[in-house]
């Protein structure tokens, strides 16, 4: 493999919003291209402390009515519309990917290296941000749409009930995939001198 075609892919790679449920790939092949974001993204001491909960169909739109629910519980009813069609256009979706790091692992971690324990939490973020944009990027290659939200902690409880979850599962996002009903817009790109410096080239 060419070092370009990942380089592809991650230009492939956007936030996409105007999804639908037409996958262009089977939801077993969704669950492979997860799986292997979880095997394979890197994470500080080997901790593997990522776990990821995908959702299909109706176990999909059942989250966004979970937001939805705590989301009601605090936004005015007068208010709520520009909300109200957000989560609609999340539930047109095919499916939700929920991104969690298991504290009891960063715990242990905390407690077995001492020196290193305000670090453990920072770390595990990064491995999540890591295994996200692995499952992101593939799945842009494989011709999924997605956009990641951020709606934790408000339906965190629903979700872990619901599920069975764990009680040391903590959210982190929500990857919102589907058929790609309309392109992303053009991307801005902020001067590259600005981001990028070299020394000793």
């Amino acid at each position: 493999m060419a070092y370009q075609d990942v380089q592809q892919a991650a230009e492939i790679r956007r936030s996409i919003y105007a999804l639908n449920k037409e996958l262009p790939v089977s939801n077993e092949e969704i669950n492979k291209i997860i799986e292997h974001a979880v095997l394979h993204t890197p994470s500080s001491f080997n901790s593997q402390s990522t776990r990821v909960v995908a959702l299909f169909g109706a176990e999909h739109e059942k989250v966004w009515g979970f937001v939805e629910e705590a989301l009601r519980a605090i936004v005015s009813a007068d208010k709520f519309e520009p909300t109200a069609q957000k989560l609609a256009m999340f539930k047109a979706a095919a499916a939700t990917v929920l991104f969690f790091e298991d504290q009891d692992v960063v715990k242990g971690l905390q407690e077995q290296f001492p020196s290193y324990a305000e670090n453990f939490p920072v770390w595990a973020d990064h491995a999540n941000a890591m295994t996200q944009y692995a499952v992101w990027t593939t799945l842009a290659a494989a011709g999924v749409g997605a956009n990641l939200q951020h709606y934790n902690p408000l339906p965190d409880a629903a979700i872990a009930q619901e599920y069975g979850l764990p009680a040391s599962w903590k959210l982190r996002a929500q990857m919102v995939i589907g058929g790609i009903a309309a392109p992303a817009g053009e991307k801005e790109f902020a001067p590259l001198e600005e981001r990028f410096k070299v020394f000793g080239a």
